[in-house]
């Protein structure tokens, strides 16, 4: 791929997070405050179970999320998939979510969702792009089950100075594709940005932190709100 076309992709992603999320025309029904997400992300291959399994991939993932300006816990995230690796850039996956959600003045309630996903990573002379396409199916409550793809792209590049510390930057947009009366009416629903630093321990442990802006619109596109979040992440190989 061109160098041109990949720095124009993420010049094109990084100004649809910083302009694109907040239209000025919506600038009075913006709310803002501010949290964090904590996250574990471990995954490796099945070898480890059976040789003849080593193209095999387990994923396995948890968060937990704070709101409110800090003073209020909101989330928290179980994820595990299966997948297979087509190659040493490619992998599919299929994949169970169980989101345990109580936002402040509404009712508990505990989203599962089950996906596919492809992820496609792109070594460079000036980084790495990670391409990952999600197509989750919410379901939410008995009478309201969301189809919601998301897509992310992501980059990393290690600083020439000190190569265990990197450069990492991504965005990530989710669309609903039908309307439902609790996961909202069709179009766009979120988009998350992220800039930050990872420092890379040895082969197996990766750390990240830095800053993260969630920008959702509500379930009838009448007002926003953007979440100011310190993220942070461990990311573990096997």
């Amino acid at each position: 791929m061109p160098n041109f076309n990949i720095k124009s992709l993420m010049i094109s992603a990084t100004a649809y997070a910083v302009l694109g999320a907040s239209p000025a025309a919506r600038a009075d029904d913006l709310t803002q405050d501010g949290g964090s997400w904590a996250q574990v992300v471990a995954e490796g291959s099945l070898g480890f179970i059976d040789p003849n399994l080593q193209k095999g991939r387990l994923w396995l993932e948890g968060q937990s999320r704070w709101d409110d300006n800090w003073d209020h816990w909101y989330q928290g995230m179980a994820r595990v998939a299966l997948g297979y690796s087509l190659g040493e850039r490619a992998t599919v996956w299929m994949g169970y979510t169980f989101l345990p959600t109580q936002n402040v003045g509404k009712p508990y309630y505990a989203q599962q969702d089950l996906w596919p996903a492809f992820r496609y990573v792109l070594p460079t002379d000036f980084g790495t792009f990670t391409f990952r396409t999600l197509l989750e199916t919410n379901f939410i409550v008995a009478d309201s089950v969301r189809v919601r793809p998301r897509q992310m792209i992501r980059y990393m590049r290690p600083f020439e100075f000190e190569p265990r510390l990197a450069l990492v930057a991504w965005d990530e947009f989710f669309i609903r594709l039908n309307s439902t009366p609790v996961g909202g009416q069709s179009g766009f629903d979120q988009n998350r940005a992220f800039l930050g630093g990872a420092w890379t321990f040895n082969p197996n442990f990766r750390t990240e932190l830095g800053y993260l802006n969630q920008y959702i619109d509500n379930a009838d596109h009448s007002a926003e709100t953007m979440h100011h979040l310190i993220m942070g992440s461990l990311f573990i190989n096997f």
